[in-house]
């Protein structure tokens, strides 16, 4: 796994700082690992992240930087996350997303690992979205995890992340879901419209053998 020596420890810094305007650089992007003293911009892409799908009170966002950064800490230092990061010409990072080494049930076959790579927190700046940016971070994800024998890969969606994982090659699977603390189960009536919505999980399909 990427980085080495003792990890450098930064305090995190006030999620209600001002968000940066950038302006796309001209020239390559560049894609490197994280380390732990990438972890506050890890943190603010996340949350960025969560702002863009759902709009929620601010003081929740605030809890959650807190509790996230502890926890991508503990698992980088346990070498159970890699952060991905691409940086513009000027060294400004742009676009960033983790992969998770998550526990997994025993089960037969090669997918019997015990633990399975999830790609989570995926966030593109503004400026630079339509130029490759997850798309890159995805791949080098997937060759990481197959150079690795990993049966599986997996994510879960949002509407906005959908067409690029498609493209990508990942495809809807079975898992389903129910919502505990939103509402009850609907009461079943005769002629009463059943309520559906589970959510897939997205994984990698695996390549075709050729002949």
């Amino acid at each position: 796994m990427p980085g080495s020596g003792a990890p450098q420890r930064r305090s995190l810094p006030s999620s209600r700082l001002a968000r940066p305007s950038l302006r796309p650089a001209r020239g390559r992007l560049h894609l490197r690992w994280a380390t732990v003293a990438d972890l506050p911009t890890l943190v603010r892409h996340r949350r960025r992240m969560w702002a863009e799908i759902r709009r929620y009170p601010r003081a929740w966002l605030d809890d959650h930087d807190v509790v996230y950064a502890r926890w991508v800490r503990r698992l980088m230092v346990a070498r159970r996350f890699l952060g991905l990061l691409v940086e513009d010409a000027h060294g400004t990072i742009v676009g960033s997303g983790g992969l998770w080494l998550m526990p997994a049930q025993p089960r037969p076959g090669p997918l019997g690992r015990g633990e399975m790579p999830y790609i989570l927190s995926m966030y593109t700046e503004p400026a630079y979205r339509g130029r490759g940016v997850a798309s890159r971070i995805v791949r080098a994800m997937v060759r990481w995890a197959r150079g690795r024998r990993y049966g599986r890969i997996v994510l879960h969606a949002s509407r906005f992340g959908r067409p690029v994982y498609n493209r990508l090659g990942f495809e809807d699977g079975s898992e389903m879901r129910m919502d505990l603390l939103a509402r009850r189960p609907p009461t079943r009536r005769t002629g009463a419209r059943r309520r559906t919505g589970p959510r897939s999980v997205a994984r990698a399909r695996r390549p075709r053998r050729q002949a």
